[in-house]
């Protein structure tokens, strides 16, 4: 069963998230900062991490930074609703940084259940 690691700071949108990817049939670890979620990262491999960009404690583009260099080959999904200044000047830069496709917040759960198919190559 393949592994994915939530990481969000908003309790509610971490426990859908977690449900969604379970019912999919997929294996959740849930973190609620990038800093959980490196601890997380460091124990064991994950295929895929869903991360937030604006976290505290430790935000999304570290977060991506940190999967890129130390597990090069974990597929990453970016999410934001933004903060001061909203998702479309966030959501670019974490792609740049290496995020392997962006969601805006709110975005549909089929989306991104189709999107994690597609990424880990399951039909």
């Amino acid at each position: 069963m393949k592994k994915i690691l939530i990481i969000d700071d908003d309790e509610q949108i971490l426990s859908l998230l977690v449900r969604s990817v379970e019912v999919a049939g997929f294996a959740a670890f849930a973190a609620v900062n990038g800093r959980e979620g490196q601890r997380l990262l460091d124990k064991q491999p994950f295929e895929l991490v869903i991360t937030d960009l604006i976290m505290p404690e430790k935000e999304g583009m570290e977060t991506i930074s940190y999967i890129r260099k130390h597990f090069p080959e974990t597929k990453i999904i970016a999410i934001s609703g933004g903060g001061r200044i909203g998702p479309e000047t966030y959501l670019p830069a974490a792609l740049e940084l290496g995020a392997d496709l962006a969601f805006a917040k709110p975005f549909s759960i089929d989306d991104l259940i189709v999107a994690i198919r597609k990424l880990l190559d399951i039909q």
